[in-house]
């Protein structure tokens, strides 16, 4: 998996692409201390409009990623989430638990 963080109008964006699953744990953990230190950011936004596969622990990384910017007060969102992406996060029922888009 490659991250690039960015920031766009006051949001931190994170952006991931390809697979994501445990093997991406390390570098999306520093992704994600990379992305919460923005502090001009009030939120983030994680772009998966590029990833191919995701598995159970990579939504247990988005549950430590929103649990983590709920600490320094920065709300998760998640954008560019399409087919089977959408599938998983909708089996796992995270549009309770996060805004999807």
């Amino acid at each position: 998996m490659d991250t690039q963080v960015t920031i766009k109008e006051s949001q931190a964006v994170l952006r991931l692409s390809g697979r994501f699953d445990f093997k991406a744990h390390r570098e999306f953990r520093e992704a994600v201390d990379s992305v919460l230190s923005q502090a001009g950011a009030r939120g983030v936004q994680v772009d998966l409009a590029d990833v191919t596969y995701l598995d159970s622990s990579a939504l247990g990384m988005l549950l430590m990623l929103r649990d983590k910017a709920k600490t320094v007060s920065k709300e998760v969102a998640l954008v560019g989430v399409k087919g089977s992406v959408r599938q998983v996060l909708d089996i796992a029922n995270f549009s309770k638990l996060f805004s999807i888009s």
